[in-house]
C-alpha cells in the first residue's frame, strides 16, 4: 500500500518580480512502512517536496496524496486537521494540536521519551541536554501523537558522525520495529544509507531512484 504518491506535481515561488519554478512535474511513491531517503542538491525542490508530502503548502499543480487523501484538495483548515492526525514532523509540537486531555498528552510524552531512550530525561531543560539528546527529544515530540507519517528534514544536520549515526539508528528502529514511515531529506550520503531506498532530486525532477545500500 503506498503512503505517498506525487503525481506531476509543479511549485513555483515568488522571488521579487521573477517567477522560480522549484518542481517541474514531479512523480514519486513512497510504500507505507518505507524509509525513503530525498537527496538533491541545495535548490532541486527536495525540502519543497517534503513540505508538499507533510501538508504544509499546496502544490500550484499535479496531485499530492498521503495516507490515502489527496492533501492537495483540502482547505487550510482541513488540511492543519489532517497534519495533526497524520504527520510527524521532528521540528514541530504536534501534540499540542491533537484536542487531547492534559493526562493523555502525558501519557503520550512518557510513551514517546521511552521510544527514543530518555525517559529519565523528562524532566530535564533543552540546555540541560546534550545536542543528540535535544534531536532525540524532537523526535518524541514528533511521535506524540502516534503519527502515520515521520518527516526529518536534515535531521542529523549539526551533529558530530557519531551522534548522528545514533540518531539515524533510531530512526531505522522506529520505522524497522514500530513501522513508521520515514521520509528525510539529507544531503548526507550516509545518512542516506541508513534509509531502505533512496531517491535523487535535481531541478524539480526525479532523476534517480536506488535501493539503499
Amino acid at each position: 500500500m503506498e503512503a505517498v504518491s506525487l503525481q506531476k506535481v509543479v511549485k513555483s515561488y515568488r522571488r521579487g518580480k521573477e517567477t522560480v519554478e522549484v518542481l517541474s512535474g514531479l512523480d514519486l511513491e513512497v510504500a507505507e512502512g518505507e524509509f525513503l531517503a530525498i537527496m538533491g542538491p541545495s535548490g532541486s525542490g527536495k525540502t519543497t517536496a517534503l513540505n508538499l508530502i507533510g501538508g504544509l503548502d499546496h502544490p500550484d499543480g499535479g496531485s499530492v496524496t498521503v495516507c490515502g487523501e489527496r492533501i492537495d484538495q483540502l482547505s487550510n483548515a482541513a488540511l492543519a486537521r489532517w497534519r495533526a492526525r497524520h504527520i510527524g514532523f521532528v521540528f514541530e509540537l504536534p501534540l499540542l494540536l491533537t484536542g487531547l486531555d492534559r493526562a493523555e498528552r502525558r501519557r503520550h510524552v512518557a510513551v514517546a521519551l521511552q521510544l527514543v531512550g530518555l525517559s529519565d530525561r523528562g524532566r530535564h531543560r533543552p540546555n540541560e541536554l546534550s545536542g543528540g539528546q535535544q534531536q532525540r527529544v524532537a523526535i518524541a515530540r514528533a511521535l506524540v501523537a502516534d503519527p502515520s507519517l515521520l518527516v526529518c528534514d536534515e535531521p542529523t544536520g549539526d551533529l558530530d558522525r557519531h551522534t548522528a549515526d545514533e540518531i539515524l539508528g533510531l530512526l531505522q528502529s522506529l520505522n524497522r520495529q514500530q513501522g513508521k514511515t520515514v521520509i528525510m531529506v539529507t544531503h548526507d550520503q550516509k545518512a542516506a544509507n541508513f534509509a531502505s531506498r533512496q531517491v535523487h532530486v535535481d531541478k524539480g525532477m526525479l532523476i534517480e531512484a536506488a535501493a539503499a545500500a
